[in-house]
């Protein structure tokens, strides 16, 4: 015989045919029993968090309070930027902050006001305010004074700038002298202007150089090293032919020449009346009809490698400076400059203070 059905308890609600209902699921006994024990993350409507979906979580950007249930979620495009959180400084599990190393700043040169007595226009050009005969016609031009009084002739001798005006501003004075080297490239006039137009080395010459001069001349056709610098006194220094500073070129000429005819120029050679010093050169290497040469003069005279080498059968058709003293062209690439080291540059001031051959 079968045994009487138990009647409907609680939390077994009888079904509508009479029989009883299912037992409530797991996850709702184990949300009623945290309801119990007063769970104060237990959701209102009765759910398990487990249970959530997607569309009942609260939209970021609204206060618990206000955020309607059933809305969509807004995009990661649309939600509001979290604040940055600022990062330990290091810890247990957490990586140590690094600073920044700081760039170190360098203090201005200090100029000098005081000077040998000199031109006005010498010692403004060495102040890097402009050429000599831009300064000269600054002054025609009424533009540069000394304590008030504008000057009217070039013709003046100073020994200090203090007081010294362009344009009403004081001049800051002479700062100490820097060399650059630059690598020149062919079709290039080593000139501030040329009134016919042509191109010059201040066209292409870096951003961010100072206002320099160069040290003597490169042919329009002839390329490599160039000497820049901001002090005129060097620059003048550099450029006499007694300062006895070797210039090396590399040299492409066509023809044939022989080593009997190179060394002869080591003892100097006079052409149409002008003479030139020693000059050595050597045989570098023979490509077909032309020939390299390694040439070193000491005098830089207009156009002397090109007069010497053609006065002994030679065509030259390329010419390039890899050196001037201690300073060499090495790998600069071409319309490039940078600045010569402070030991490059004392090194050069020594030759030109040294004893020259011959003398007592």
């Amino acid at each position: 015989m079968r045994p009487p059905r138990k009647p409907a308890g609680p939390g077994r609600p009888p079904r509508a045919d009479g029989r009883p209902g299912q037992r409530p699921h797991a996850a709702g006994r184990r949300a009623a029993s945290a309801d119990a024990r007063g769970n104060p993350d237990r959701p209102e409507d009765g759910r398990s968090r487990g249970n959530r979906t997607r569309t009942d979580r609260p939209r970021e950007d609204a206060p618990r309070s206000e955020r309607p249930r059933g809305e969509r979620r807004p995009d990661r495009a649309e939600r509001p930027p979290r604040p940055e959180r600022a990062r330990p400084a290091g810890g247990p599990g957490q990586p140590a902050r690094t600073e920044q190393p700081r760039v170190k700043r360098v203090a201005p040169p200090v100029r000098q006001t005081e000077i040998a007595p000199q031109r006005i226009a010498k010692a403004l050009a060495r102040a890097g305010v402009g050429s000599r005969r831009d300064i000269e016609r600054m002054i025609g031009e009424g533009r540069i004074a000394i304590d008030g009084e504008k000057l009217t002739s070039p013709a003046l001798n100073i020994i200090s700038l203090k007081g010294v005006t362009v344009d009403g501003e004081p001049v800051a004075g002479i700062a100490p002298a820097k060399l650059y080297r630059f690598h020149k490239p062919a079709g290039f006039l080593t000139a501030a202007r040329d009134p016919a137009g042509r191109p010059t080395i201040m066209d292409i010459l870096p951003a961010g150089l100072p206002r320099v001069v160069p040290v003597g001349r490169l042919d329009m056709n002839t390329e490599g090293l160039l000497l820049l610098t901001t002090d005129g006194e060097l620059k003048r220094a550099l450029e006499l032919p007694s300062s006895n500073v070797p210039r090396v070129y590399r040299v492409r000429a066509f023809g044939e020449v022989s080593q009997k005819a190179l060394e002869s120029l080591a003892d100097g050679i006079s052409i149409d009346g002008i003479h030139y010093g020693p000059v050595l050169a050597d045989v570098e290497r023979k490509t077909g009809h032309n020939v390299w040469l390694i040439v070193t003069i000491r005098e830089g005279k207009n156009r002397e490698v090109r007069r010497i080498l053609e006065h002994i059968g030679l065509q030259v058709n390329r010419l390039i400076r890899v050196a001037y003293g201690p300073i060499g062209l090495d790998d600069l690439p071409p319309r490039m400059a940078d600045e010569i080291p402070d030991a490059d540059l004392a090194t050069l001031k020594a030759m030109l203070k040294a004893p020259k051959p011959g003398s007592r």
